[in-house]
């Protein structure tokens, strides 16, 4: 398998979190020739959603995505604040005309112990946002989360359980795969092909480095770890993904000490000769 042009990847803002803000993220990733980016909430809100919009499109830039809604669990309801702030991202989405808004949808509420109630609680969320997203034309994307975040950040850890409820909860939801959280999966080639063209709505790249020091903030450049990122890629191309290739990197102990050029330098060299 080939490699990646530059013009098929995308930024995911995390990768540069410490070091760059939205505009400076948009005006990096044209300067180095990257086709796409993905702003998380925060940055987005930073520079203001309509400016980012104009920033993107002037730069030619596609979205591949935007981080993040979902927490549905935290409270132990699924409350209005929770609904409306999700839906205050699914419009955020449709005005920068991402490909999808992210779920990471929430471990155990504080306390519990109710694995069955999260997932629930999950599901009544992720029902009640995505009928305003079918009415603005926003795709959901679950995001399932390595099992090490099933208490705190993500209870739906499997691609099958994330296709079990987009079963249950019909058209205008998918999964967002990430080679971190799912390259250990034994049923991910199964799995892949369930989801399929429709099911199959963002791929975010990076590596697992071994030993990782910390479970949150330190995931590897690719060609740094131990997945087979050219296999994954390879069965999700399979399977109908035509979308960017979103590199998404959290470092605290390496990338985000790095001069962010020298980090997008690597992004796109790496996206050639290893992904």
């Amino acid at each position: 398998m080939s490699g990646l042009a530059p013009h098929r990847l995308s930024l995911n803002t995390a990768t540069v979190r410490e070091q760059w803000n939205l505009a400076e993220a948009i005006e990096g990733c044209a300067r180095h020739g990257i086709g796409g980016i993905c702003p998380w909430r925060d940055k987005l809100h930073e520079m203001g959603v309509e400016a980012a919009a104009r920033a993107i499109r002037d730069a030619g830039l596609g979205v591949s995505g935007l981080c993040r809604g979902g927490w549905f669990t935290q409270t132990g309801a699924v409350d209005d604040a929770v609904i409306d702030d999700n839906r205050r991202a699914v419009d955020e989405a449709a005005t920068l005309g991402a490909d999808c808004l992210v779920m990471v949808v929430g471990g155990l509420p504080e306390g519990s112990r109710d694995l069955p109630t999260a997932w629930a609680l999950v599901e009544d969320g992720l029902a009640a946002t995505l009928e305003y997203a079918r009415k603005v034309g926003v795709k959901i994307a679950i995001e399932p989360l390595h099992p090490m975040y099933a208490a705190d950040r993500a209870c739906v850890n499997t691609m099958r359980q994330a296709l079990d409820i987009c079963d249950r909860l019909g058209p205008g939801i998918g999964c967002a795969v990430d080679v971190y959280h799912v390259w250990w999966d034994p049923e991910l080639e199964e799995q892949l092909a369930r989801a399929g063209k429709e099911r199959i709505l963002a791929f975010h790249l990076c590596d697992w480095l071994v030993p990782t020091r910390d479970q949150l903030t330190d995931r590897g450049m690719m060609g740094d770890g131990v997945i087979d990122i050219p296999r994954i890629r390879g069965l999700v191309e399979a399977n109908g993904f035509e979308g960017l290739n979103e590199v998404e990197i959290f470092s605290a102990l390496n990338w985000w000490r790095r001069d962010p050029d020298e980090v997008l330098a690597t992004v796109v060299e790496r996206g050639r000769t290893v992904c």
